[in-house]
């Protein structure tokens, strides 16, 4: 079963659902497996607990 992890910054549920449904439909395509065998999970990381470049992403 293929588990596709994504970490990112807080997303609306809508565009958590859009992405969901792409990454599945994409590992269906490239491997053949069904869709009930995918399984993503979402790992959102808040704005002040990561950063880019020496600084604070909520710094932006």
């Amino acid at each position: 079963m293929p588990i596709v992890t994504v970490q990112q910054g807080p997303q609306p549920v809508e565009r958590k659902r859009v992405l969901v449904q792409r990454i599945t439909e994409a590992m269906v395509d490239a491997y053949g497996v069904p869709p009930e065998s995918v399984q993503v999970w979402i790992h959102e990381v808040p704005a002040e607990s990561w950063g880019k470049a020496g600084r604070l992403t909520a710094d932006k």
